[in-house]
């Protein structure tokens, strides 16, 4: 059964209410001495962050995403939030040449991020391959046909567009624009603090010990993601393979950066680009540059 409960703790003069989805930690932050406006906030958040995870998850057997891997090669008729986001994810497929694609989640057929010394053969991340590629699939709204064999997984938006959604419904239906939601680490500020002031948020150190911060990011509205191999990794003859891979080689970029965090408008926006930058390896810093966005990289 999944974890449902809610709780609420009172730091100084705000509230955070607490809960778990999409095997992670939740938060939403009111800045705010009401425990109600806590409570309200909350309980919205996580419905909305249950039902995205139920609905979108690889790991269920009853969801649009299972229908669609099941097909055995016909065509699934979708709904149009899954629409969206297959419209999405086919948009960012195309203007990042290749290198976000939902179909390369079957690659952890091969790949195992679990701190272990584990690396796949070239022979079996190129079997492997052949069941990855957006161009190999087809979309004509509203259906979506896989050859045999291959998957879509949502897994490396999904987290941002709960976020996203989450925004959208507090911002309709809370009376209150002093809050931050906090999901596994990516952020939406929805407003400043109560006295004006911005968030501080700190940024994980990947090179020291856990929980220790390395610099903090300031927020008064917009998102903020942080993508890189802190916690998915193998290491390997002193080689560390972060768990973000190249769908067109299968492989982690070389010479990716440890973390790369980015704010932008939305999580959707800040997550793609934070997880492009790690792709582009040597050239993580020149890319974010050239989107004209606040970045922080750390190698």
């Amino acid at each position: 059964m999944p974890d449902i409960r809610l709780t609420f703790n009172q730091r100084q003069h705000y509230w955070v209410g607490s809960f778990r989805a999409m095997a992670g930690p939740c938060e939403v932050i009111v800045d705010d001495p009401d425990k109600t406006v806590a409570e309200k906030a909350t309980t919205i958040a996580q419905a909305e962050a249950i039902r995205i995870e139920h609905k979108f998850s690889r790991y269920r057997s009853n969801n649009i995403v299972f229908n669609i891997n099941q097909a055995n090669g016909q065509g699934t008729q979708v709904d149009e939030e899954t629409a969206r986001l297959l419209d999405y994810a086919q948009q960012c497929y195309l203007i990042s040449n290749g290198l976000f694609d939902i179909s390369a989640g079957v690659l952890r057929e091969v790949w195992h991020f679990n701190g272990g010394d584990q690396v796949p053969t070239q022979a079996q991340v190129k079997q492997t391959l052949q069941k990855v590629g957006w161009d190999k699939l087809n979309w004509q709204n509203p259906t979506l046909t896989l050859q045999p064999g291959m998957e879509i997984d949502f897994g490396g938006i999904g987290k941002e567009y709960a976020v996203d959604r989450t925004a959208i419904l507090l911002g309709a239906q809370i009376e209150h624009n002093h809050l931050l939601i906090n999901y596994g680490g990516d952020l939406c500020a929805m407003g400043p603090r109560a006295n004006g002031d911005a968030w501080e948020i700190g940024l994980q150190n990947p090179h020291g010990k856990a929980n220790s911060a390395l610099a903090k990011v300031t927020l008064f509205n917009g998102a903020v993601t942080t993508s890189g191999d802190l916690h998915k990794f193998i290491k390997k003859d002193g080689i560390r393979y972060g768990h973000i891979l190249n769908p067109t080689t299968g492989w982690p970029s070389k010479n990716a950066p440890r973390q790369v965090t980015v704010i932008g408008a939305t999580c959707l926006e800040a997550g793609i680009l934070s997880t492009l930058a790690i792709l582009q390896g040597d050239a993580a810093e020149s890319f974010l540059a050239d989107q004209d966005v606040e970045h922080r990289v750390i190698r």
